[in-house]
């Protein structure tokens, strides 16, 4: 266990307000950690403003834009179905093919293996936005300058802290997952894989190095780069700016975000899911788009994922922030809480 969560779960006495204790030790992980995390944070924006200044010349065709579409989905869906609801909350459960099919779609996203990934997420449900949580936009408080440096810590500043999380701890379940390890250990080939798909799509298609380098910066580099970007604007916008219909521990301040809805793959509906983690549908109320949810739902129908947690229209009723008469339960049944 790390000192950090040691000293987490020793303070009881935490306002909601204040700075987390010891937010002012800046401690860098190894410079061979942050060199790797550097670059891969800053190698995708280079490459946009590359593609972008390509773009004024014709440099972005429409196979481009159809490769870092398909992409973006595969990848995307990766992180938001496999990463996040099946392998962290378990809010169903997918046949082995699927769960590693998952596992890899997720790790194309240059956003962690995936072991380290459900392990660091854990933990921030185990500590949301209170001392502990790797990536709280409130670990400077609540005043504005604190959470401006809040925000940027939990955007991109926790990638750079030297702040472990312990797998034996959090995620236990997949190091005893032989071929969940085995993804896990292939991250750095399948982040080659990620970059050389788009560019050799682009060469087989156009018949030109040209078009394959084309397809390599917007297909490859710049749909990496949009994609952890709105993974990690979930981590710091969606706990500052948004709604916050439903009920959720202390101090958590997770908010639905609207805007990212469709670009998150459904994760924007961050309170939702905060109010019920393990449920497989994070927009819960009418008209918020889900595409993550469809898709488990389309695994479903196929007989491809069982036991998928949705919502039930009761306990979401229960779960609106607000006084509210308390619900009926079955008889000899206590009400959900």
């Amino acid at each position: 266990m790390t000192t950090s969560i040691q000293a987490a779960e020793r303070r009881q006495d935490y306002d909601g307000a204040s700075p987390f204790p010891g937010a002012e030790e800046h401690v860098l992980a190894g410079r061979g950690q942050v060199a790797l995390t550097g670059a891969i944070v800053v190698l995708p924006f280079v490459a946009l403003g590359v593609a972008i200044f390509l773009a004024w010349g014709d440099g972005v065709t429409f196979t481009d834009l159809l490769l870092a579409a398909v992409l973006y989905v595969m990848t995307g869906l990766g992180v938001t179905v496999g990463f996040h609801r099946l392998l962290t909350h378990a809010s169903f459960a997918a046949r082995s093919w699927l769960r590693v099919m998952l596992a890899v779609a997720g790790s194309l996203g240059f956003q962690g293996n995936v072991i380290d990934w459900v392990t660091v997420h854990r933990r921030h449900h185990a500590f949301t936005d209170r001392p502990g949580d790797p990536h709280s936009p409130y670990r400077y408080g609540t005043s504005l300058r604190g959470q401006l440096r809040g925000l940027a810590h939990a955007h991109l500043g926790w990638l750079f802290a030297d702040d472990p999380t312990p797998a034996d701890r959090y995620a236990p379940d997949l190091l005893a997952d032989p071929a969940i390890v085995r993804v896990a250990r292939a991250f750095p080939v399948l982040c080659a894989v990620s970059l050389a798909l788009p560019f050799l799509a682009g060469w087989a298609i156009t018949g030109t190095l040209y078009g394959g380098f084309t397809a390599f910066l917007w297909a490859g580099l710049t749909r990496v780069a949009l994609l952890q970007h709105v993974t990690w604007s979930v981590n710091s916008l969606c706990h500052v700016i948004g709604a916050r219909p439903f009920t959720t521990r202390r101090h958590d301040r997770s908010t639905n975000l609207w805007p990212l809805a469709l670009l998150s793959f459904g994760e924007s509906w961050h309170n939702g899911h905060h109010s019920e983690p393990s449920c497989a549908r994070h927009g819960v109320d009418r008209g918020q788009i889900d595409p993550s949810a469809a898709v488990i739902a389309l695994f479903e129908r196929l007989g491809w994922a069982s036991n998928v947690h949705w919502p039930d229209d009761e306990r979401v009723e229960r779960r609106r922030a607000g006084p509210r008469p308390p619900a009926r339960a079955p008889v000899g049944e206590r009400p959900a809480g």
